[in-house]
């Protein structure tokens, strides 16, 4: 199965794996069985993108990529994984098997792409150009690219409905959540929501919106249609991101300032328990940025910026199973398993 983007303690050291890093000689928890799964990271400040076999937790490789890569997302065969190069213009995108390059697609003047997801068509936000795209047979040299005006200002994260109709970005800029309608490309529909709201996800059955807003330090409920705010849930501070569990029963928000996450129960929207990944004193060392959840559930997975590292995390104890060293400033991540 393939988990996309789109798109978590105490530490210890899990002595099986070299690549895996520990702090104050903590008893190793038991690592899961992933045989066959990798994890593929986009590394903003080193410029490259890397791939890290989960079983045993090595990088077994790291190519070059664009400028400032942030987000990634996998095809939905699992052969190909898109990049957004936030530095530059367009979005790069890598065979899985071997990190070949095999096409780039330009969007244009200032577009600074940043999320992007990959279900039926690419989609990518273009920050810069207050637009996402919507691509059509994105490995073909000349790709069918539409613009879709947002209007707003920082549309930097986006989420597409499963049946790759509809779509909603986050618009920082102007604490915004736009919602886009991507079979008839009419106008856009957008509501003011917090304080520089950047998280998003749609649950899996499409029913809730879920957006976190950095600057208010709370996750919001929204009705996907019309926009409304259901439920506002208080959360640690700065949650930068948020991501559903596959299953649909809870979501987390990454609190970058004190390095833990927020557990939300969808059915009651409130938040049940905090995760703590690092410690507030830890938080800017590390800089805690994007989550990713495994399919199955079980595992969450937290890109640490600063110390170029992502904490694999046991959902159920909440323990940090070990720490991923990756290539500098891991951000986006995707599983393939």
């Amino acid at each position: 199965m393939i988990r996309l983007l789109a798109p978590v303690g105490a530490f210890s050291l899990l002595a099986c794996s070299p690549a895996a890093i520990g702090e104050d000689d903590a008893p190793a928890a038991e690592a899961p069985q992933l045989e066959g799964q990798y994890l593929f990271v986009a590394n903003k400040r080193g410029n490259s993108l890397s791939k890290i076999d989960l079983a045993s937790g090595e990088e077994v490789k790291r190519v070059d990529s664009c400028a400032n890569p942030h987000e990634l997302a996998v095809s939905p065969d699992g052969q190909h994984v898109a990049l957004a190069c936030y530095g530059e213009t367009s979005v790069e995108i890598f065979a899985t098997a071997d990190l070949s390059r095999v096409n780039r697609l330009d969007l244009g003047p200032d577009a600074r792409p940043h999320g992007i997801h990959w279900g039926g068509a690419l989609v990518a936000t273009a920050e810069g150009r207050q637009s996402i795209f919507v691509i059509e047979s994105p490995l073909r040299a000349t790709s069918q690219m539409r613009e879709y005006k947002t209007g707003k200002r920082g549309s930097h994260m986006v989420a597409v409905a499963p049946d790759n109709e509809t779509a909603w970005t986050v618009d920082m800029g102007s604490g915004t959540v736009t919602r886009l309608d991507l079979q008839t490309f009419g106008p856009a529909r957008s509501v003011e929501i917090g304080t520089e709201p950047e998280g998003i996800d749609l649950s899996p059955d499409g029913e809730t919106l879920w957006v976190s807003a950095r600057g208010s330090d709370k996750a919001f409920k929204l009705d996907p249609e019309t926009l409304e705010v259901q439920g506002e849930i208080p959360t640690g501070r700065f949650p930068l991101r948020l991501a559903i569990r596959p299953q649909g029963d809870v979501a987390v928000t990454s609190n970058l300032a004190d390095g833990s996450l927020t557990v939300i129960d969808l059915a009651t929207a409130g938040a049940i328990r905090t995760i703590a990944v690092s410690s507030p004193e830890q938080a800017e060392a590390r800089i805690q940025v994007t989550i990713l959840w495994s399919d199955d559930g079980e595992r969450i997975y937290a890109a640490e910026t600063q110390s170029d590292t992502v904490a694999e995390i046991d959902y159920v104890s909440g323990k940090v199973l070990r720490r991923l060293k990756t290539g500098e400033g891991g951000d986006g991540m995707a599983i393939l398993e």
